[in-house]
């Protein structure tokens, strides 16, 4: 005679998977922080688990000229923040058509593209920003005099963020 599961055993199978999952999910958040990433996801036996982090940057605006900014949670002074909001409504800002990891020159120690006072013509190439394995030249859309480099070289940027000001 074949021998029906109890309730007991069958529920303590239940917490065992539960267990196995909860432990599974608290290693992978200890990667996470320990590789500083924001997100994992691994697949097993039809199981999938996905750890994320969000990662804000709060940023406070100076009451008065000789305040300090407070630095933000990644390490980026506010001031740093705001004025970089500022920059996207300047008239000469070059905004990122893309999202990727921003260069100055088409390989390093090269030559960079541009530099601060470089005189640029309109279609000539400002920087590469690398988006899926690709290097996207960004031409500039209008002649003028380089008065900033917003990026650093090798910087991830976001889509619309200004990467230099030419007026």
């Amino acid at each position: 005679m074949a021998r029906q599961p109890d309730d007991k055993s069958a529920a303590k199978s239940k917490n065992d998977s539960k267990s196995d999952d909860s432990v599974l999910i608290r290693e992978l958040a200890l990667l996470l922080a320990e590789t500083n990433l924001t997100e994992i996801e691994i697949e097993r036996a039809g199981l999938r688990v996905r750890v994320a982090r969000n990662i804000s940057i709060a940023a406070s605006v100076p009451s008065a000229l000789h305040a300090v900014a407070a630095p933000a949670a990644v390490g980026v002074p506010a001031a740093a923040v705001v004025a970089a909001t500022d920059l996207a409504k300047h008239p000469g800002a070059v905004p990122s058509p893309m999202v990727g990891t921003a260069y100055w020159s088409p390989e390093p120690g090269a030559k960079p593209f541009i530099e601060v006072g470089t005189k640029v013509s309109a279609g000539q190439t400002l920087l590469i920003i690398e988006a899926m394995k690709t290097m996207n030249q960004i031409p500039s859309p209008r002649a003028g005099t380089v008065t900033q480099i917003l990026v650093e070289d090798g910087q991830p940027v976001e889509f619309g963020e200004p990467l230099v000001i030419i007026e």
